[in-house]
């Protein structure tokens, strides 16, 4: 019997993880409610969890698109190093997929930042001419509904900024995926995983930049 129910839960990691992967689905509990529906024909309690199909899911991109991924990753993780270098004063912080590596198809870059007057962040923005959306979020915090700023801006990338009062700044939230402590990478943390982590391209991309000069 418990065999019979590993097997099963490994056939809803994959059809979660493929369901994201080829059609697009977005959460990880719309993929599992939808996987579960398409092999058990209704649901269940017992679902994979996020971080199961999160390793499937990067495991199917390298598959597919591994070489592609590569230098996508390395041109996200440039532009979010340039973004939080002028957003500096709002104590950028980098989380998520880009910061971790596992980006897939349409993956953002999820940045943290610290203020408590939002329209300074606006100001800021704007003198940039960056094109950018404000939107409200709730979002359960210490077991109550919490309303947060996110601001969306469009670049070559998407970037995603969840602002945060500035007191804030040493709390640390879990992983919607694992339920361990996010990781947060400040610009010089950034800086260093890429030279360590794309040294061939980061020596090409500085030798670039220096012969513009």
């Amino acid at each position: 019997m418990r065999k019979k129910s590993n097997n099963l839960r490994v056939l809803l990691v994959r059809e979660a993880a493929r369901l994201m992967f080829e059609e697009g689905v977005e959460q990880y509990l719309e993929a599992k409610k939808k996987a579960a529906k398409r092999i058990l024909g209704k649901q269940t309690r017992d679902l994979p969890s996020n971080g199961e199909i999160s390793d499937e899911l990067y495991q199917l991109s390298l598959f597919h698109r591994g070489d592609e991924l590569s230098t996508t990753l390395f041109e996200m993780r440039l532009l979010a190093m340039d973004v939080m270098e002028y957003l500096e004063i709002f104590s950028p912080r980098l989380i998520g997929s880009v910061s971790t590596g596992r980006i897939r198809h349409g993956s953002d870059i999820d940045l943290h930042i610290f203020t408590d007057s939002l329209e300074s962040l606006q100001n800021h923005l704007d003198s940039h001419n960056w094109q950018y959306e404000l939107k409200q979020v709730w979002i359960e915090k210490g077991g109550k509904p919490t309303e947060f700023t996110h601001v969306y801006l469009d670049l070559d990338y998407p970037v995603e900024l969840s602002v945060y009062p500035v007191n804030e700044i040493r709390v640390r939230g879990r992983s919607s995926t694992d339920g361990k402590p996010i990781n947060r990478f400040s610009i010089s943390a950034l800086r260093n995983l890429i030279m360590v982590e794309h040294a061939d391209d980061w020596s090409d991309y500085i030798g670039g930049v220096g012969d513009v000069f």
